[in-house]
């Protein structure tokens, strides 16, 4: 391994108190953590859903502020899901990496012979009791942060009604295409999501670092675009943020390749933040072991860089800029 490889810092600040999440518990349409609000007009069902990793709880303390202030949808209906309250209930500030999940990756078993499938865990067996909800939403939101530094952004599928849902929502701005992960499918590419045979669509947030109150702000102006984008919201509605000014135009990149760590020795050459874009084809970014890590053409999108990335683990996804 080369000696300018970046042994990056291993402790993280929490500065967001998790959400006190007993009112909602309960939920209201069979499902724990799961309440539905209907407008008594027609239009589509919508689902906003935090902590499928149950450390992630930006997205849990915007659906539970939109709670309290009683927001209510203008048509259609409005779930707000609070997902792994198991993990989420063993949060520790002092461990704070410890509770994403409990026995495995809530965002990994959402294929349908898994979920049909006679394997038990935590996770799964609250992914079948979630499963029948989801499968009555006509566009979702899932709510996520990141451990490492990098700039917020959309995730979808590659179906092209993911797409355009991603670019209307544009908030944040930077939209990635990613086909997802060799170890189990996320919620985003659950059948109904995917399928070309219903119309419905879900996307992704990463909305920034873990426990940092900027990214709660991003959230909930991920939450008011999305909610405004599918007539739920007005635009002025008063409690929601209001639009910017100015929209930024969004940017769409695809994943080409997701580098993963084949040894426990994968080393970045420097601190990369996600959102970096490397000008050159062929530049040195990693080593894994022994082996060079090197971008494969110019302009290459570092997607959420893990600095230190466990042996079989995604350590970055390579991406690059796409014109729409």
């Amino acid at each position: 391994m080369s000696e300018a490889a970046y042994p990056p810092p291993v402790e993280f600040s929490v500065r967001l108190t998790p959400p006190d999440l007993d009112p909602w518990i309960a939920g209201n349409c069979g499902v724990s953590g799961f309440l539905t609000r209907e407008s008594g007009r027609p239009g589509p069902h919508v689902a906003l859903v935090s902590l499928i990793h149950g450390n992630e709880y930006a997205g849990a303390i915007v659906l539970d502020a939109l709670l309290r202030k009683d927001f209510r949808p203008l048509r259609g209906q409005l779930t707000f899901a609070f997902a792994n309250l198991a993990a989420f209930a063993r949060f520790d500030p002092k461990q704070p990496a410890a509770s994403r999940y409990v026995d495995e990756d809530l965002n990994r078993v959402w294929d349908e012979t898994v979920l049909e499938g006679p394997r038990r865990s935590c996770e799964l067996d609250r992914a079948r009791e979630m499963r029948r909800i989801f499968d009555t939403v006509d566009f979702l939101l899932d709510l996520h942060s990141m451990l490492w530094p990098s700039e917020p952004l959309i995730l979808c599928n590659t179906t092209e009604k993911a797409r355009e849902l991603a670019l209307a929502i544009a908030e944040p701005s930077l939209v990635v295409v990613d086909p997802g992960h060799a170890n189990g499918r996320r919620l985003i590419d659950y059948a109904r999501f995917r399928t070309p045979h219903s119309a419905a669509a879900a996307n992704l947030i990463e909305a920034g670092q873990h426990w940092q109150q900027q990214t709660v702000s991003i959230t909930f102006a991920a939450v008011a675009k999305f909610l405004r984008i599918t007539g739920l919201a007005a635009m002025d509605d008063p409690i929601l943020p209001p639009p910017p000014a100015e929209p930024r135009r969004p940017r769409l990149a695809e994943v080409t390749a997701h580098i993963v760590a084949l040894t426990d020795a994968f080393r970045f050459v420097e601190p990369f933040e996600g959102g970096r874009i490397v000008p050159h084809e062929g530049t040195l970014i990693a080593w894994d072991g022994e082996a060079e890590i090197r971008t494969p053409y110019d302009n290459c999108l570092l997607v959420m860089p893990s600095l230190l990335p466990r042996r079989g683990h995604t350590a970055v996804r390579l991406a690059r800029f796409v014109s729409q």
